[in-house]
């Protein structure tokens, strides 16, 4: 079955009109950036699996593109989770700092290594890339820690933080990232037309964190637009 853009573009129109619409609102501006980045990088990928499914056997440097978008995912995930934790953590930002520096020297890698993505090809909805060992083997392994990372530092601080606030935001991260990695190893899992496609499940699955990262601007803004409203608005 050919590959079909829409259900890409359609993502990727939604994830940057959120980007847009948290920059142009009130709010944290670190926590609104970090935010609206990680929704900008999930739009990047799906319009480049977009360009790469349009003639995958001449796509050229779009395969490695592609991953190098999703490098810099796990890294800000953990980023914003630090950001928003009370008490600061230390160790939170430690972790995010070191797989920011870490996702840098991959991406150096990806763009200079012309074999990491040997192959791409596109079914319906998903597309399949060919990945070397134990290349990808390494690629994997930080790409998995990030994610895990990102689980464990947001549970903890929905446990621990202080802040109420805040702690409904690291929910936000929490159940955004649980929800969109669990049915992409599912259907990657044993769903015949998704085997061997896990990195596109999972960007076209990140929808839903996508949606949670919405709820999260929506949370920050709220506080600061009802300071903004006059008290006479208030009680009438």
């Amino acid at each position: 079955m050919n590959y079909s853009p829409g259900l890409a573009i359609a993502t990727a129109a939604f994830e940057i009109a959120v980007a847009g619409w948290a920059l142009r609102g009130p709010g944290n501006r670190s926590i609104i950036r970090t935010t609206a980045g990680i929704l900008a990088l999930l739009a990047s990928y799906q319009l480049i699996e977009v360009g790469i499914c349009a003639n995958s056997a001449a796509a050229g440097f779009l395969p490695r593109l592609a991953f190098i978008a999703v490098t810099w995912l796990p890294p800000l995930g953990l980023l914003l989770i630090a950001k928003l934790h009370r008490p600061r953590s230390r160790m939170a930002y430690g972790n995010a700092y070191s797989m920011l520096a870490a996702a840098a020297g991959i991406v150096i890698w990806i763009a200079l290594d012309r074999g990491f993505v040997s192959s791409s090809v596109c079914s319906a909805l998903f597309a399949r890339y060919t990945n070397p060992m134990p290349r990808f083997a390494l690629y994997s392994g930080f790409y998995w820690l990030g994610l895990l990372g990102m689980i464990v530092h947001s549970g903890y601080g929905v446990k621990t933080c202080r802040d109420p606030h805040r702690r409904r935001l690291l929910f936000q991260v929490f159940a955004g990232t649980l929800a969109f990695v669990l049915p992409s190893l599912v259907l990657s899992r044993y769903m015949a037309p998704a085997e061997g496609a896990l990195p596109s499940v999972m960007c076209h699955f990140a929808l839903i964190l996508a949606l949670f990262l919405t709820r999260l601007v929506y949370l920050e803004r709220r506080p600061v637009e009802e300071e903004q409203t006059p008290a006479i608005a208030r009680t009438s």
